[in-house]
């Protein structure tokens, strides 16, 4: 067993774990507060987030924790890392106020710029999804059966797109409609890049701001089953790079091969 499948394994507990926290808040009368850039955090994103944090600090005491809980840490100090863990532990808390089951836990490893172990698991399904660099991508559940190793597929017509329930613009759908006819698959959270990695979507578009907890978990578990997620130069995001968290925009994919930046153009 490799280091990093060693390492997916217990990251996958730890996730489970959090889940468990979320869940016993998401099945109670939580209350709803605002945090400086107005997006919503709940009892549940702390209790995921304190369990997650201190779980990585044991399991790799010498690899820094970079959470969108606690993510004040200066660039002068984030500059010098190689190699750090980085975490949303509820991604899609719009989707866990509107209790429609579509958020996760994301973790994923960061090492020289580059997700190399991302797990997203989704509370109230079960499912959870590990990929390592080397490892491929793995998907199961909570009934405890095998998990199966998935890989993304050649584009669908009509193209499956996976989208956001909270974002959208006039833009986006503009550059969509070059695509030729499209199947909608409305989703919250990280599931769009999971959906894209297991074969069931072809294509994730972004436009607007993310902060790179959002996808570096999905990234790493998109791009290990044979996708990638680009930005519109057709470089995929990396991380840490500079001050701001934010990534650009960008596209999720299946298929690899296709010259998406030009279709997109």
């Amino acid at each position: 067993m490799s280091e990093l499948d060693a390492l997916a394994r217990r990251v996958g507990e730890i996730a489970v774990r959090a889940a468990a926290a979320i869940l016993e808040v998401y099945e109670s009368d939580f209350a709803v507060t605002c945090k400086d850039d107005r997006s919503p955090l709940t009892a549940a994103d702390l209790a995921a987030n304190r369990v997650i944090v201190e779980a990585l600090r044991a399991l790799t005491p010498e690899w820094p924790v970079l959470s969108e809980e606690s993510a004040e840490v200066a660039w002068s100090e984030r500059a010098r890392w190689q190699r750090y863990w980085i975490v949303d532990p509820l991604d899609g808390t719009r989707e866990f106020v509107k209790r429609n089951g579509e958020f996760t836990v994301n973790i994923a490893l960061i090492d020289d710029h580059r997700p190399i172990l991302g797990v997203v698991q989704t509370p109230v399904s079960g499912e959870l999804a590990c990929a390592w660099e080397g490892g491929g991508t793995w998907i199961g559940d909570r009934a405890g059966g095998v998990a199966r190793h998935v890989t993304t597929r050649t584009r669908a017509m009509p193209l499956v797109v996976a989208g956001s329930r909270s974002h959208g613009s006039e833009h986006e759908a503009a550059l969509l409609s070059r695509l030729g006819p499209c199947a909608k698959l409305p989703l919250g959270s990280s599931l769009k890049f999971v959906r894209i990695a297991a074969a069931e979507a072809d294509l994730y578009l972004r436009l607007g701001p993310t902060s790179e907890w959002d996808t570096a978990a999905g990234q790493c578990v998109l791009e290990q089953a044979g996708g990638a997620v680009l930005d519109f130069s057709g470089r995929p995001l990396r991380y840490n790079t500079r001050d701001s968290l934010l990534n650009p925009d960008f596209f999720a994919v299946g298929e690899r091969a296709a010259d998406w930046s030009a279709l997109l153009a």
